[in-house]
């Protein structure tokens, strides 16, 4: 898919701040430095729309972003980073999981884990808390790049045993730096859009 128009729309803590409308919505979570905003910017070719940062845990919004008047890419606050007060957490917790129980705009979430670590018990849980509400899940491995081609298989399978992977869900390599598995998560997200 080429995008030409894509824009934050809100930035929302409750269902009452969620954009109106039935749009179809694809959510993206994963740990606080796994590349997610490098993933949303390289999917609409912008540099710079979903902010990369140095420091992790930034996002502490759903944040809405508008891809082509068509659909919406909800970034989900990352997980896993300890510079965050207990109840701070608790709270986005409960804001995340509003969202992504409740919300019937979505279609799909985009679950993005790091391919050269074995998942996180926070990785597992947020696939396992997916599978347990009957979320469908496009599993996104970041980081392509920074491993050998010739040993992705051994990655894949770690990430798929620990996560007790189910081979329904879509499973995609990915870089944002050689744009590896772009064209893929396209597919993926425009047939979770069309079910």
């Amino acid at each position: 898919m080429k995008v030409h128009h894509a824009e934050i729309v809100i930035s929302a803590v409750s269902p009452a701040q969620y954009p109106e409308g039935s749009l179809p919505e694809i959510a993206l979570s994963g740990r606080s430095n796994v590349g997610k905003s490098s993933f949303i910017n390289t999917l609409i070719d912008r540099k710079n729309l979903a902010r990369t940062s140095s420091k992790p845990g930034k996002t502490q919004t759903l944040n809405f972003y508008l891809i082509e008047n068509s659909l919406l890419f909800v970034d989900v606050p990352g997980y896993g980073y300890a510079k965050v007060s207990k109840t701070e957490r608790a709270k986005w917790g409960q804001m995340i999981e509003t969202y992504l129980t409740k919300r019937e705009q979505l279609k799909a979430v985009v679950s993005l884990v790091d391919l050269r670590h074995a998942p996180s018990q926070e990785d597992i849980q947020m696939y396992q808390f997916l599978k347990y509400y009957d979320i469908p899940v496009i599993l996104v491995a970041t980081k392509g790049d920074k491993i050998p081609r010739g040993k992705w298989n051994k990655h894949e399978s770690v990430i798929k045993k620990a996560l007790d992977f189910d081979n329904n869900d879509e499973f995609i390599i990915f870089s944002s730096v050689t744009k590896e598995g772009k064209e893929q998560a396209w597919q993926a997200i425009q047939q979770a859009i069309a079910d």
